[in-house]
């Protein structure tokens, strides 16, 4: 006998609270923001495999903090689930644990907030070890302060002879579990950090180069396109959850290593940013971003916002960055190319999927490296083989010649280690 696996798609209310129009007054334009978002959030449930039958907003001056959106509307949207066949209530912002209990005692259904379910789209798609253990110490630090009666499952066996304490609940002995498997995976991702460290140490010779942008923005296409790699490419939010290093070349001597990163979006769960710390070290240690924004969404500036404020979270701010506008061939208004190339300096705007102005990309990346990487010429006794080999693991060493008492190393490097190796060259 064959099973055939036929698993119906969940059916899913999307709801949304319209704060800024209430305290604007100017309906229209926080009714266009909460409609964008709904409109993300529509994505992210396709993504997550639910169907979307309906979205719902309110108007509020503030957050109900019994009900998010207030008793009465909770009480429409419990029939409204009723009459239609809902499955699933997802709402845009994240619920405080009694919001989220309130809620489900009184539309009796399965309640989600926007990371809860970024986090379900997170644990589907991650596939190496590392991203299942960032995802799921996310899952957990995210259900940790959620928990109720029905987390028994998550130790096969405890109990037993000194595992309770005097008038322990079911609830205090879940909440025991997670965080102990908290813990373990917190040593687990310090573990494989350590390792990500001691591997760039290797690369600190070469250029390296992050690719960074607001999810689905096109990041592993060009990846593709500039490294010939084969990195799994989709035309969905997070097709990428791990990063990916490739060696490439412009043509020249240069060194060049690009490596592709998760995507971001907007009120990205905090849990997550810290869980894939590991992962994002490629942005922190890059030495060039490359910012690829989708040119053909109308809210484009909005997620350029969005990933210069993640970068700066992750201290990366200040570094080099070049913006990237994408998908030009999907763009219908041809006016937005002369808006971007009048207020965006050091940027382009290409095709990556159409292969359009790319030999562009590579001439202001390679005016951009010989830049901001200078040649440089220092003479060290032969004696000094210590300081040979540190400059050999720092930079990118174009020549080295010998005489009776000298080497002489022609290098190329960056301000900063440029200056390291004359400091390490002035040591005694």
């Amino acid at each position: 006998m064959q099973e055939v696996n036929n698993i119906k798609a969940e059916r899913a209310l999307l709801v949304a609270l319209n704060l800024s129009a209430a305290r604007s007054g100017t309906k229209n334009i926080g009714k266009e923001a909460v409609e964008e978002h709904l409109d993300e959030l529509e994505e992210l449930t396709n993504t997550a495999g639910a169907v979307t039958v309906a979205k719902i907003t309110q108007e509020k001056s503030a957050a109900d903090p019994a009900y998010f959106i207030g008793k009465g509307k909770a009480e429409e949207i419990a029939m409204f689930v009723d009459t239609n066949e809902i499955d699933i209530v997802i709402f845009d912002d994240d619920l405080s644990p009694v919001q989220l209990r309130n809620l489900e005692r009184l539309i009796d259904r399965k309640i989600l907030d926007r990371s809860g379910l970024i986090l379900d789209i997170f644990a589907s798609r991650a596939k190496t070890s590392e991203a299942k253990t960032q995802v799921e110490l996310a899952q957990l630090q995210y259900m940790l302060p959620r928990l109720t009666r029905a987390w028994t499952h998550l130790s096969k066996q405890y109990g037993g002879i000194g595992t309770k304490g005097p008038g322990e609940t079911q609830i205090e002995t879940d909440r025991r579990i997670v965080r102990d498997r908290i813990s373990k995976l917190k040593e687990k991702l310090a573990k494989i950090e350590q390792q990500r460290e001691t591997q760039s140490k290797g690369r600190e010779q070469s250029i390296r180069i992050a690719l960074v942008g607001y999810t689905n923005a096109g990041k592993s296409t060009l990846f593709n396109l500039i490294t010939n790699a084969r990195a799994f490419a989709e035309d969905k939010l997070f097709a990428t959850l791990d990063s990916t290093t490739r060696s490439f070349n412009l043509g020249k001597n240069e060194k060049l290593l690009l490596s592709d990163t998760v995507g971001f979006i907007r009120k990205l769960p905090s849990n997550l940013i810290a869980s894939f710390r590991s992962t994002l070290s490629e942005v922190r240690n890059a030495d060039i971003i490359l910012h690829v924004i989708d040119l053909s969404n109308p809210y484009f500036e909005d997620h350029i916002q969005i990933v210069d404020q993640t970068l700066k979270d992750l201290d990366s701010g200040s570094k080099t960055q070049i913006k990237i506008f994408n998908k030009i061939d999907l763009v219908k208004d041809k006016s937005k190319i002369g808006y971007v190339r009048s207020k965006y300096e050091n940027s382009v705007i290409i095709s990556a999927a159409k292969g359009i102005n790319v030999i562009k990309l590579n001439e202001i990346l390679t005016n951009l490296i010989s830049r901001v990487y200078s040649e440089e010429n220092i003479d060290l006794a032969l004696s000094d083989s210590r300081k040979v080999a540190k400059i050999y693991s720092m930079v990118d060493v174009i020549s080295a010649s010998y005489d009776e008492n000298h080497i002489h190393i022609k290098y190329k490097a960056n301000k900063e280690n440029s200056n390291k190796i004359k400091k390490l060259v002035d040591d005694k």
